[in-house]
């Protein structure tokens, strides 16, 4: 069997929303798996003295025009949120227990959050928006709510995220397949060539 797309996001990214509303299409046309990792990119922007795009002069200005450009010209649906970029312990937190917990609705509970914040300006570091969009796909609220203050599941999430760092993730979002590293969605069409030449 092919090896699987590693697929490294943080849910403040608007380009790992565009490229989560894809990835599973072009993995299916390939005869791929996609493996879902989330990640906190902050320790990671720390780790190595970065900042977010639109933290960052005149980059930031550009990166916003770019966002709804980007959604417009791929028509995926984008509304950029009030509150921008957020952080995204508690949804990413949430993810790795519906991974362990309920896996066959992990991409459902991932595509639901990025969508909410992203077509419908929902705050997804708000605990209770989080646990009712996970109620509303039929995960228990209650044990939810209790893991994701459990510092197992925040541990998870640092090892994880270091994980990520180590395997030379700097972004989101990053796609690692066949030992080849793809920063950003609009390396797609490269990520494309490699699944279907085996080479680029």
């Amino acid at each position: 069997m092919s090896n699987p797309i590693d697929f490294y996001f943080d849910f403040s990214s608007p380009y790992g929303y565009f490229a989560a509303v894809e990835i599973d299409k072009l993995a299916a046309q390939h005869g791929r798996d996609v493996n879902w990792h989330p990640i906190l990119l902050g320790p990671i922007f720390k780790a190595l003295g970065t900042n977010s795009l639109v933290n960052i002069p005149v980059k930031g200005e550009y990166s916003r025009h770019d966002m709804e450009r980007t959604a417009r010209f791929h028509n995926i649906f984008y509304k950029a949120p009030s509150h921008f970029p957020i952080g995204t312990q508690v949804a990413a937190r949430a993810t790795l227990w519906v991974q362990q917990t309920q896996p066959s609705k992990a991409v459902e509970l991932i595509k639901t959050l990025y969508s909410a914040y992203f077509t419908e300006d929902i705050d997804i570091s708000v605990v209770d928006n989080v646990l009712r969009i996970a109620a509303d796909l039929g995960i228990d609220r209650n044990a939810l709510q209790a893991a994701l203050e459990s510092p197992e599941l925040k541990d998870q999430l640092r090892q994880s995220t270091e994980a990520a760092g180590q395997a030379g993730v700097f972004g989101s979002p990053f796609m690692i397949v066949d030992g080849e590293q793809f920063w950003g969605f609009d390396r797609f069409p490269q990520l494309e060539a490699l699944l279907k030449n085996g080479k680029i």
